[in-house]
């Protein structure tokens, strides 16, 4: 086994095998990272007398070059490579000897993977960002083409009050604002540089924790080198509260989709492309698409909880135990960004029903529309109440379909462009553009 740490002290391959798990799978996630990570701690290590300009640009013509096998997916972990710092090192001093073993200097793996987890979070937010921002632009878009085709609400599953696919779309639209604040905290928590905390206790080399903080894009650092390290897990906790408020929208989405497809109330009709048929009833289509996105949605919502189980009652400093929410933690933006594709797919070319409440099992849902009309009449709103229900109770109950809602949020008056304005304020919080200058600069071949 090839490690960082090995002195004479040999493992047994089972023990290697328990204590490294998965971890040079998940480690793959990290590569790229852990590359930028290291381009800018080399950078800072000439500053400080501990390389020679010769020997950083050796070190990042190489560094730049084992990117580029990450991006193009040629870079491996290899049989008998503990981690991705272990191969990285390994190729470094491969190629280039002795200077390759230089630069650990002034770092530990622990704030190593701490970079390359927030570096790996902040491109996944991003990606994040931009799909719930399409599915928002697309239920939006929705909400406006069916502005004015009425459907029934419902409270406990009964018909209840008039509603509109206008305010159906619309609602997940601005729960998706509500989600989108959610990602901006996590990355405001996330994009601050843990670098230079080494083990959790600092380093007596004078590191220069603001030229890599700046190198490398971030907002900020984590100051005390002891919160860095007690950031681990807890970084990971908070952005999986942030994914999971994305899913429980998403869940409830799929949800109302698969019941409103149902043949029973036949408000929309999802792509044929999105359904599946039965092995012996030729007539049904199944929603699996959106049965499969409501299942993985609720394993994400439970992602806060498996991360906080992992690390909880864990006292400061670094433990082994937090290796294992990478297994969980990582693969969980590649399943949420699939289900944002697939959602805004289905929700682009759903088509709904105009004509549901041309049915006489709904015209009750007028009820209210009538109770308000005595009142503004003049009859007591308790009175207009029972004498309304007297008639529905009767059988002389005939509704007046017309509906005259105005006020803000209503069926008459969405305020669509007012949550497209609340949207577009949090995005522009993001200032993703600072972090992406960085790193292209970063990455960018340097004269020598």
């Amino acid at each position: 086994m090839n490690n960082l740490w090995t002195k004479n002290v040999h493992m047994t391959d089972e023990i290697e095998r328990f204590t490294i798990g998965r971890d040079r799978e998940m480690d793959l996630y990290l590569a790229p990272y852990d590359v930028l990570g290291s381009m800018a701690h080399i950078t800072m290590l000439q500053t400080i007398g501990l390389l020679s300009a010769d020997e950083l640009a050796q070190l990042l013509r190489e560094l730049r070059d084992i990117y580029g096998m990450t991006q193009r997916g040629e870079f491996v972990i290899e049989e008998g490579v503990e981690d991705v710092h272990s191969q990285v090192e390994l190729m470094l001093t491969r190629r280039l000897g002795d200077i390759g073993k230089k630069i650990h200097s002034g770092r530990s793996r622990n704030d190593q993977v701490l970079v390359d987890l927030k570096l790996y979070i902040r491109d996944e937010l991003h990606a994040i960002v931009g799909l719930v921002d399409e599915l928002f632009r697309s239920l939006l878009a929705q909400s406006e083409r069916y502005a004015h085709v009425l459907m029934p609400g419902y409270t406990h599953l009964q018909v209840a009050m008039p509603s509109s696919f206008g305010l159906w779309f619309g609602a997940y639209a601005e729960s998706l604002v509500d989600d989108m604040q959610y990602l901006l905290a996590a990355w405001r928590i996330t994009n601050r540089n843990p670098l230079g905390s080494a083990a959790g206790y600092g380093s007596s080399f004078p590191l220069r924790r603001q030229l890599t903080t700046d190198l490398l894009g971030f907002d900020a650092m984590d100051y005390n080198v002891v919160y860095a390290q007690m950031g681990r897990g807890k970084t990971e906790r908070n952005v999986a509260f942030s994914l999971a408020s994305i899913a429980g929208t998403v869940a409830k989405l799929a949800f109302d989709a698969c019941l409103f497809n149902s043949q029973n109330f036949g408000f929309i009709k999802l792509p044929d492309d999105c359904t599946t048929g039965s092995s012996i009833m030729p007539h049904k289509k199944n929603p699996d698409v959106f049965e499969l996105t409501r299942a993985r949605c609720n394993k994400l919502q439970a992602l806060p909880q498996t991360i906080t189980l992992i690390m909880n009652n864990l006292p400061s400093g670094y433990f082994r135990d937090l290796q294992i929410i990478k297994e969980t933690f990582l693969p969980a933006f590649d399943e949420l960004k699939d289900c944002l594709r697939m959602t805004t797919y289905i929700i682009d070319k759903m088509r709904v029903n105009k004509h549901i409440l041309d049915n006489s099992i709904y015209d009750p849902i007028f009820s209210v529309e009538e109770v308000n009309r005595l009142a503004r009449d003049g009859m007591p709103f308790r009175d207009a109440y029972r004498k309304v229900g007297l008639d529905i109770e009767a059988g002389n109950f005939t509704p007046d379909k017309h509906i005259q809602h105005t006020h803000e949020g209503s069926i008459g008056n969405l305020c669509n462009d007012r949550i497209a304005a609340l949207m577009d304020d949090v995005l522009a919080s993001f200032h993703f553009e600072r972090y992406e200058s960085a790193i292209a600069q970063l990455k960018a071949p340097s004269d020598d």
